[in-house]
């Protein structure tokens, strides 16, 4: 399986990692490193993960986050990678824009 990260999935990591830079210094690294080791869980585990709003969608471990992902033949495309404390409204605006 291969993985394809679009846009916006990229900016909603830049965020989030900027928002835990301002938390403890470090903490954004560590994010990313639990993000992109989420990512990469993706070769072996696409398609296994519930469906919500439309996507799969892969809660990750140590943060609030879930990663927002579809396939396309033998390609796992995530799409978002959002928040879980936001309204869920809030969330599923993010997917259908």
């Amino acid at each position: 399986m291969k993985i394809r990260i679009l846009d916006p999935a990229i900016e909603d990591i830049a965020s989030a990692r900027i928002f835990f830079d301002h938390q403890t210094v470090g903490l954004g690294d560590y994010f990313m490193d639990s993000i992109f080791g989420e990512i990469d869980s993706l070769v072996l585990y696409a398609g296994f993960h519930s469906i919500r709003h439309g996507y799969h969608r892969l809660v990750v471990h140590k943060f609030p986050f879930a990663i927002y992902y579809n396939l396309e033949g033998d390609i796992a495309v995530v799409y978002r990678i959002l928040d879980c404390r936001r309204d869920p409204i809030w969330i599923q605006k993010q997917l259908t824009e």
